[in-house]
C-alpha cells in the first residue's frame, strides 16, 4: 500500500484539484484509492457527493470508528472527508503525547487499499507533520510562478529537515507544476527553472483548463465531467507516472529524494 501526501505549506496550488483527480485516475486503472483529507476548508467533501455524518475529527479526537467516517464516492474510491470542526486540531494536537504520531496510529491497521492520498492544509503545522509522518511519499502540487519555485524550496528543506528530526524517509516522489499557461512569459521561465532544480522529481505540467475549475461544482473528478479535455489529458500521464513508479517506491526502499536545494542546505547546517 502507497502512502501518500499531497502538500505544500503554500495555499492556491491545486493539492485538492491534484487529490481527487489521482485518486480518480487511479480507480480507473482497478487500483483501490482511500481520500483522507485534513484540511479543515472540507474542500474534498465540497467536490464530492459526500454522504458521512462523522468525520476526520470524531475518527481522530472522538474515538469514532474508520467504517463509520469512510464514505464510498465511487468503485474503487472512498473518502473520509473533513469539516470546519477540524480548526480545533492543533489546540487538541498540542496536548496530546507524541502528537506527530496520532494519525499514524490511528490509520495503522488500514488495509484494503493500494494507495492512501492525503489533502494537507497550508501550513506546517501539527496536522501536516502528522501527515508526512503517516506517509511514504510526498507530491508536491506547485503553481509556475515566482512565489510558488520560493514555495516548493522551502517545502523541500521542510521535508528533509523532518527526515532528520524524527529519523523518518518520506521520499518527493513528484512535483505536479500546476496552473501553467505558456501564453504567459513567466511560466515557462518558472517550469524551466524547476526541472533544472528537481529533475529527478518532476511531472508534466497541469495547463490551464476551464473544465478543471468546474469540477467541484458538478461534484465530479475530471475524468467524469470531461474526459476529452486537455485537463483529462494532464491528470492521466500524472496517473500513469504515479503507478510507473509502483516498484520504484512501494517494493524498493531508496533514500529520499534529494534537490539541489536540499543538498545545499544539508551543506549549509554541516558546516554550523
Amino acid at each position: 500500500m502507497r502512502k501518500i501526501c499531497v502538500i505544500n505549506q503554500k495555499g492556491g496550488v491545486g493539492k485538492t484539484t491534484t487529490t481527487i483527480n489521482l485518486g480518480a485516475g487511479l480507480t480507473r486503472k482497478g487500483k483501490k484509492v482511500l481520500i483522507v483529507d485534513l484540511d479543515a476548508q472540507g474542500n474534498i467533501a465540497s467536490s464530492l457527493e459526500i454522504e458521512s455524518y462523522k468525520n476526520m475529527y470524531d475518527f481522530l479526537f472522538e474515538n469514532a470508528e474508520l467504517k463509520e467516517c469512510v464514505c464510498r464516492v465511487a468503485k474503487n474510491l472512498d473518502v473520509l472527508h473533513s469539516t470546519e470542526t477540524l480548526t480545533k486540531a492543533e489546540h487538541f494536537l498540542s496536548q496530546e503525547e507524541d502528537k506527530e504520531f496520532l494519525l499514524k496510529r490511528k490509520l495503522e491497521e488500514v488495509d484494503g487499499y493500494d494507495y492512501v492520498l492525503v489533502d494537507c492544509p497550508p501550513s506546517l503545522g501539527w496536522i501536516n507533520q502528522n501527515a508526512m509522518l503517516f506517509a511514504d511519499e510526498a507530491i508536491i502540487p506547485v503553481t509556475t510562478d515566482y512565489l510558488g519555485l520560493e514555495a516548493l524550496r522551502k517545502m523541500t528543506v521542510a521535508v528533509h529537515s523532518l527526515n532528520h528530526y524524527f529519523d523518518h524517509n518520506i521520499k518527493i516522489t513528484k512535483v505536479v507544476p500546476t496552473m501553467y499557461d505558456k501564453r504567459n512569459k513567466l511560466c515557462p521561465e518558472m517550469l524551466k527553472q524547476m526541472q533544472n532544480e528537481f529533475y529527478e522529481v518532476m511531472s508534466d505540467p497541469i495547463h490551464m483548463n476551464s473544465k478543471i475549475r468546474e469540477c467541484p461544482l458538478a461534484k465530479k473528478s475530471i475524468f467524469s465531467h470531461a474526459k476529452s479535455s486537455r485537463g483529462a489529458e494532464d491528470y492521466g500521464k500524472l496517473v500513469q507516472s504515479v503507478m510507473r513508479d509502483e516498484a520504484k517506491y512501494d517494493i524498493v526502499k531508496e533514500a529520499p529524494v534529494k534537490s539541489s536545494v536540499i543538498r545545499k542546505a544539508a551543506k549549509k547546517k554541516a558546516k554550523k
